[in-house]
């Protein structure tokens, strides 16, 4: 198959990161588009190869335009990139026929790879969904973000990335980098978890996620 591709954001900024990744690695980006509604109509008429679809967008979202893409571009193959990890969503993309589905929180390369893969016939699953999927497959047990409930109910998708990534000891320029987001949006990101977990630094927020999964 081709890789014409049709990346969907609703951030701009994102967008724009997504753009020059692809680019650089061979995938030409042939459309834009900020939602779910958008990305059909895009799809329909550019009839691109490979369409990047975020989930959480305003108004029509990735999950429910996804089988409407597939149908108004029947040849592309659709890739979830996504901040949710959440069983409802990883299981809700395939049934709906995803190729692959990516959290945000992969290193660019690694997207590009996947990509790469799709390209050839490959399924492409971040590797801490492939497990959890594996996991369900194997006992029947819950697929989650990696958060437990406990915080994740206190944060948005975004913060709980964020964590994610303090809890691989990134710093704020290399979580930018992964997230395709500013280091001023970043140190917002982080402010406002430490406040909703009710802690005063990063530290202290990893210590309340370390106990909340103990």
């Amino acid at each position: 198959m081709g890789r014409r591709t049709l990346v969907v954001d609703d951030h701009p900024l994102t967008r724009a990161a997504l753009v020059g990744l692809l680019e650089q690695h061979g995938f030409p980006v042939v459309g834009e588009a900020g939602d779910g509604e958008e990305a059909v109509g895009l799809s329909r008429q550019l009839q691109p190869d490979l369409v990047l679809l975020d989930l959480s967008m305003p108004g029509v979202g990735g999950i429910e335009a996804l089988p409407r893409v597939r149908a108004a571009a029947p040849d592309c193959e659709v890739v979830v990139l996504t901040a949710s990890g959440t069983e409802e969503n990883l299981l809700s993309a395939i049934r709906a026929g995803a190729a692959g589905y990516l959290l945000k929180t992969e290193p660019p390369e690694r997207i590009a790879e996947f990509l790469d893969g799709v390209v050839h016939g490959e399924a492409a699953l971040s590797g801490a969904v492939a497990r959890r999927l594996l996991d369900r497959v194997r006992d029947g047990g819950r697929i989650d973000s990696g958060i437990p409930d406990s915080i994740a109910r206190e944060l948005s998708a975004r913060e709980v990335e964020v964590l994610l990534l303090l809890d691989e000891h990134l710093g704020t320029d290399e979580i930018a980098k992964r997230l395709f987001i500013s280091e001023h949006t970043v140190r917002s990101h982080v402010k406002s978890l430490l406040r909703k977990l009710n802690v005063s630094s990063r530290r202290d927020a990893l210590d309340a996620l370390a106990a909340a999964r103990a």
